[in-house]
């Protein structure tokens, strides 16, 4: 293979980085209809999302979100679970993006890269947004599935840390990517690995842990601040006949964030930094 043969991608994290703001609480209520969570659970998750949005998460928070969120789904119907997210999404949510960031990934594609989402998210709820973007591909967290199409509490792949670079430069690997000419775009300290994976990291948004380092490596920082309506969006972009159909993708990507909401809501309220 030689290096005419490689091709460039560009990298980006999904919650403050694509989605401007957790828009999985919203799914709080359905659950509860649906018998899956308990109002108790429901009010202490939305205590520590706030404390999620407001303050990010170390490598301690994020085992407990981890934890949390296999002991709450074990046993959960996968199919239940996605006929859920598709029946209410549209209906509960609004979701919000950041144009930069949509901005980005159509000029990455211009410029012939591909794009990859990679995030913590279940590939359940990230692949659909994948799709309207028109992306490559996604690297994401995939939870185990037993025979009877529910939930064991196990994970087959946890995206996050060194596990997201690992399997960046995995699939670089197999799909002739050339990481040196890549891009990476994240906000949390969790992700640094991430960053080091490719030739051109970016922070958005960054916590500031990461934005230290990015000041002290001289890496490009970008603040995005114009969040818009997916819908409306979808509704300008799409031609009617299809509209219905991007629309129901694109919802279902909004709660990508549904792992952290979920997995906070059957644990202990976390203790700022």
């Amino acid at each position: 293979m030689s290096y005419d043969d490689l091709v460039e991608a560009a990298f980006f994290d999904l919650d403050k980085t694509i989605v401007s703001r957790s828009s999985s609480l919203a799914l709080g209520r359905p659950l509860y209809r649906a018998g899956m969570v308990s109002r108790g659970q429901l009010m202490r998750g939305a205590y520590a999302q706030l404390v999620y949005l407001l303050i990010g998460a170390d490598e301690e928070r994020m085992d407990r979100l981890k934890e949390g969120m296999l002991q709450l789904t074990k046993g959960w119907d996968r199919g239940q679970v996605e006929r859920l997210v598709q029946d209410v999404m549209l209906d509960v949510i609004d979701p919000y993006v950041y144009q930069e960031a949509l901005d980005l990934i159509a000029e990455h594609q211009a410029a012939g890269r591909r794009i990859y989402i990679v995030s913590s998210s279940p590939e359940e709820v990230v692949r659909p947004l994948a799709r309207h973007f028109g992306v490559s591909g996604v690297i994401a967290t995939r939870a185990r599935v037993g025979p009877d199409n529910r939930y064991t509490g196990e994970l087959e792949f946890y995206a996050y840390g060194q596990q997201k670079a690992e399997a960046i430069r995995a699939l670089a690997d197999r799909d002739d990517v050339d990481l040196a000419g890549c891009y990476a775009y994240t906000d949390s300290i969790t992700d640094l690995p991430m960053l080091e994976a490719v030739g051109n990291p970016v922070v958005v948004n960054a916590d500031r842990e990461l934005r230290h380092v990015a000041e002290e490596r001289e890496w490009e920082i970008r603040d995005f601040d114009n969040p818009v309506r997916l819908r409306s969006r979808i509704a300008e972009a799409v031609p009617p006949k299809r509209a219905g159909l991007a629309a129901a993708a694109v919802g279902i990507a909004a709660v990508a964030g549904v792992l952290v909401w979920v997995s906070l809501r059957s644990r202990r309220r976390p203790t700022p930094a």
